[in-house]
């Protein structure tokens, strides 16, 4: 298939760049994967690089020449094509001729029927092959999380940084090191078995719950919520959970959370994008299909004895879930289970959640104290949602200078339209009660 065939006519530069970040999100894994399997881990970087170059002729070609018909399928073949171009002049390609030939061969744009099941259960057996490879044991935890979202989810180095609350120098010697160990390792591309399974997974579903946060909650940009990296995290957790290395009670909470958490995301913007809270939210208008999903996972996730923190924050989703209204949500069921996540993660993000529900429940005043006592507040100094929250307590406690202190400090670090819009509101609102 030729790069221009197929083409429509060309459409404004912002779709192009909106549907090369889908394209990238959604393919861009599948395709380093499978030419990872082909030419090796030790080739991974290879097989980034042509995949990145395809898609800068995308957005090279494509405001010219139009959007192909079938746009994943002009990536797919023209990442194929570089990574050809490039093995053949080495000496790999010579000793595993055969094998990539035949691959190659069958992994065209528009395969048969039959060949397309057999090839799409080739490539899913790929995507999960490469999450376990990232999380080698020999791996240190941060480095495997940051490269599994580097390599199989597209993340950037600085989404990764504000993922891990670091700066995306820290995050690129995470990558460099990453790579490194796994090249002079000779890792194989397997997914393990037995007990190394079970060190691995946990590091798996790290990666995949940080995507999904990305998603449901952007760093930085224009949208608040984007909603093809939330499908993208379920689309890769519904894989693991379908495969005998996955389908174990802790892929099952994730996956709940997930679907609960996702079935709001048509009610957290208004209509000029404007962020809702929780109890400004239209919960008439929640995925119920969504939700009774995640019930089901949910359900599925109590096999066993073992609760992990996916447990008790699915649990904390299907209470809000649960609740005809905000004014009926139980905030002590709540409170008890981020009483349990704390024993598992005393992350001071955690902590800053679990004192909202503190003042949902005792006052703005017990909010406050719960914040003054988060471990390790230092971590959240560039968090705008500390400023937000304590601008939420102060103005409940009728203190609207302090209040507006805390808002103006939280619209400085707030990177997304949506959140700065809100948070400038709150500020003003607060301004003109200050006394003259």
């Amino acid at each position: 298939m030729s790069q221009t065939a197929d083409i429509t006519t060309p459409p404004p530069t912002g779709d192009i760049s909106r549907l090369a970040d889908h394209l990238f999100r959604h393919e861009a894994g599948k395709l380093v994967s499978v030419l990872t399997g082909i030419f090796g881990f030790e080739r991974l970087q290879l097989a980034e690089d042509v995949v990145q170059e395809a898609l800068i002729r995308a957005l090279q070609t494509w405001p010219y020449y139009g959007i192909p018909r079938n746009p994943a399928a002009w990536l797919t073949q023209t990442a194929k094509n570089l990574a050809l171009d490039v093995i053949r002049r080495e000496k790999l390609f010579l000793e595993k001729q055969s094998q990539i030939t035949t691959f190659m061969e069958q992994w065209s744009a528009e395969p048969s029927a039959g060949d397309a099941a057999l090839l799409d259960n080739e490539i899913k057996d790929d995507g999960l092959r490469m999450m376990f490879v990232c999380c080698h044991p020999l791996v240190p935890a941060d480095d495997q999380v940051a490269l599994t979202l580097k390599t199989l989810c597209g993340f950037s180095p600085l989404e990764i940084a504000k993922a891990f609350l670091t700066t995306e120098a820290a995050i690129a010697k995470r990558l460099t090191r990453a790579k490194q160990k796994i090249r002079d390792a000779r890792i194989p591309f397997e997914i393990p078995t037995g007990e190394e399974l079970t060190r691995r997974l946990d590091n798996v579903l790290q990666s995949l719950y940080l995507l999904f946060n990305e998603g449901y909650k952007a760093s930085s940009g224009e949208k608040l919520v984007r909603e093809e990296v939330c499908y993208e995290a379920i689309r890769l957790t519904v894989l693991l959970a379908e495969h005998a290395a996955g389908n174990q009670p802790k892929t099952h909470a994730l996956l709940a959370l997930m679907l609960l958490n996702s079935a709001r995301n048509p009610t957290r913007l208004d209509g000029q994008g404007n962020l809702l809270r929780l109890k400004e939210q239209d919960r008439t208008r929640w995925d119920q299909r969504m939700i009774a999903l995640g019930m089901f996972h949910l359900a599925q996730s109590a096999a066993g004895e073992e609760i992990t923190e996916y447990h008790l924050q699915a649990g904390i989703a299907a209470c809000h879930c649960a609740a005809k209204d905000y004014a009926s949500t139980d905030w002590r069921q709540i409170l008890a289970l981020y009483d349990q996540l704390m024993e598992f993660d005393h992350s001071p993000v955690i902590a800053l959640n679990r004192a909202v529900v503190v003042a949902n429940i005792h006052g703005p005043g017990a909010g406050v104290e719960a914040v003054e006592a988060i471990q390790n507040q230092e971590k959240l100094d560039s968090y705008y949602l500390l400023y937000a929250v304590l601008g939420e307590f102060e103005s409940q406690l009728n203190d609207p200078l302090a209040a507006a202190g805390y808002f103006r400090k939280s619209l400085q670090l707030a990177e997304t339209k949506s959140e700065q819009q809100f948070l400038s509101k709150r500020f003003r609102d607060c301004e003109e009660q200050i006394p003259a």
